[in-house]
């Protein structure tokens, strides 16, 4: 059995550890309080702050980062923190964005990160779609990641990525996962009316029934105004199909069996 250190940071931003690894998923360590543009009119105010400094984080090996371009996911502090970590794994054309030793995967590729005296991480980029049918060229590209390691007696650690329901994301049933990071929060925005960006709790439920993992940990479903529905929907939902989903207090780190 394998068991894992998860630190819920704040907004899609938690820190894994495990193993003598430390992985980051899409920094964002920004103060509260500014108003960030995401596109085609569209705009989102910061709410909340992280539960852990930039400045108080430990030497982080790689970052997941899921995309680049919106600020929910990677904000000015998060992108000065990149060029001190180890690797940067991101979607294809955020690694052209952002150059250097940047790896860019395109949904199915898989990368494996080595380092002596450590088990090797499988890397696997899964699909997203960040919005309805026909938005990827407005919303850009988007990946999850499944990492696999050797001791993992209960599958994969899945993050979901911003993502609605589709059949893309459905897909990753075909993987063995164990546990997921699950990026809820029904995203909205008033330009574009009753349109979501991201899943509802209801979504997540269905999505996490077809994959029958073991634990599922919300994340980014709090602390930004696009945001529709925040923690207390998403529990409904799960406690409506008999589900109990990790729900981790912001900056206490979490034992989980993996």
């Amino acid at each position: 059995m394998s068991l894992a250190r998860i630190t819920h940071v704040g907004g899609p931003t938690t820190l894994i550890e495990v193993d003598g690894w430390r992985l980051l998923t899409d920094p964002t360590f920004d103060p509260p309080g500014r108003r960030y543009g995401f596109g085609w009119g569209s705009s989102s105010v910061k709410l909340a702050g992280p539960a852990i400094g930039v400045d108080e984080l430990p030497v982080i090996d790689a970052v997941l980062l899921t995309h680049d371009q919106h600020a929910d996911n990677l904000d000015d502090a998060g992108r000065a923190l990149l060029s001190r970590v180890g690797t940067v794994v991101t979607t294809v054309a955020g690694a052209a964005r952002l150059g250097g030793e940047t790896v860019g995967l395109a949904p199915w590729a898989v990368h494996t990160l080595s380092r002596p005296g450590r088990p090797p991480l499988t890397i696997t980029a899964t699909p997203c779609r960040h919005g309805p049918p026909l938005s990827r060229g407005i919303t850009g590209d988007v990946i999850g990641f499944a990492v696999e390691w050797p001791g993992q007696e209960h599958g994969a650690l899945w993050i979901s990525g911003d993502s609605v329901l589709y059949g893309g994301l459905r897909q990753v049933s075909r993987l063995s996962i164990g546990t997921v990071l699950l990026h809820l929060g029904a995203v909205r925005f008033g330009v574009t009316g009753p349109l979501r960006y991201t899943m509802t709790g209801r979504e997540g439920v269905e999505l996490c029934s077809l994959l029958r993992a073991r634990t599922v940990i919300p994340v980014h479903y709090e602390g930004w105004s696009h945001f529709s529905q925040g923690r207390s929907g998403a529990t409904e939902a799960f406690a409506r199909a008999g589900l109990q989903p990790e729900w981790l207090e912001l900056g206490v780190p979490g034992a989980v069996s993996i």
